[in-house]
C-alpha cells in the first residue's frame, strides 16, 4: 500500500489542515520540524521512511490568491522524490506545461473544475490524478465527473475535506462505493487516516493508497508500521519506475 505524505502550502509555509476550514489554517507545529518551512518539514518526514511520493497541495492557487508556490520552490523535493501536486489546474495549458515536468503529476481537484472539459482531454494520460472532492454529502465540481467514470484516469483520489485533520477516521463507506464503480483504477484515500488499523482496513478493501499527514506527526503512524505495509523503495510508485533515492547532501 501506497502511504503517501501530504504537504499542505499556504503563504509560503506548510500548514496544519483542519476540516476543510483553510480560513482556518496555521503554519505546523510538528516533533518532526523546528520549522514550517517546506525544506524542514519534507526532511523530518523522511527521517520517518524513505517516500517516494509527496502529495502537495498548493492552497494559493487553488483558492485564487497570489502567486502560490513554484516549481523552483518544490526543485529540491523533487530531487529525492515524486510530487503529486494539485495547483488548482483548470487549463488545459496548465496540465500541458505541467505533464512536461518529470517526477510531477498533476492532481486536477474536482473543486477547481467549472466544466468537464479539461478532465476530458487529458484523463488518459497516465501521470493525470482526479481528486474526487467532498464537503460532507456534497460533491465539489460538476456532476458529471463523479457520474461518468469513463472519465477518470487510472488513479483517482476520494478527498473528504470534512475528515482532514479531524481524527475521525476515513469515509470508508464512500471510499467502497467509489472502489466498486472505478473498475481496476487505484482508488487514493484522502481524509481521517488515523493509524495502522485504518491502514489495514483500506488495504483489505483494495484501496491502493493514502494520503497522510496527522497520523505521521502525532506519533501514531511509526518508521515501523510504515513499513509494514509499503517496502522502502516502491517500483512503480511514480509511474514510471523510477526509485526515490536520497542525496547524501540533501537537506530531504
Amino acid at each position: 500500500m501506497l502511504i503517501i505524505p501530504v504537504l499542505d502550502i499556504k503563504d509560503g509555509l506548510v500548514v496544519r489542515a483542519s476540516m476543510g476550514n483553510r480560513e482556518a489554517y496555521r503554519p505546523i507545529e510538528t516533533p518532526l520540524s523546528p520549522t514550517a518551512e517546506l525544506a524542514d518539514v519534507a526532511a523530518g518526514l523522511r527521517t520517518l521512511h524513505p517516500f517516494p511520493a509527496f502529495y502537495v497541495a498548493d492552497l494559493d492557487r487553488i483558492e485564487g490568491r497570489g502567486k502560490g508556490t513554484t516549481l523552483n520552490q518544490l526543485q529540491p523535493l523533487l530531487s529525492v522524490a515524486n510530487i503529486w501536486l494539485d495547483a488548482g489546474f483548470t487549463e488545459p495549458h496548465e496540465l500541458t506545461k505541467i505533464l512536461e515536468v518529470d517526477g510531477v503529476w498533476p492532481v486536477l481537484g474536482s473543486e477547481s473544475q467549472a466544466r468537464r472539459s479539461t478532465l476530458e482531454a487529458f484523463h488518459a494520460n497516465p501521470n493525470l490524478v482526479l481528486s474526487l472532492d467532498f464537503r460532507g454529502d456534497d460533491f465539489l465540481g460538476p456532476q458529471s465527473i463523479l457520474e461518468e467514470t469513463g472519465l477518470w484516469p487510472s488513479r483517482v483520489i476520494v478527498m473528504t475535506l470534512s475528515r482532514i485533520g479531524a481524527i475521525s477516521g476515513p469515509d470508508f463507506d464512500r471510499l467502497a462505493e467509489i472502489k466498486r464503480r472505478a473498475g481496476t483504477r487505484d482508488i487514493i484515500a484522502a481524509g481521517g487516516v488515523r493509524n495502522l488499523d485504518d491502514l489495514k482496513r483500506l488495504e483489505a478493501m483494495g484501496i491502493a493508497g493514502a494520503l497522510v499527514a496527522t497520523g505521521l506527526h502525532n506519533g501514531q503512524l511509526t518508521t515501523q508500521a510504515i513499513a509494514s505495509l509499503m517496502a522502502s523503495e516502491t517500483p512503480g510508485a511514480d509511474g514510471k519506475g523510477r526509485k526515490a533515492v536520497p542525496s547524501p547532501h540533501s537537506r530531504f
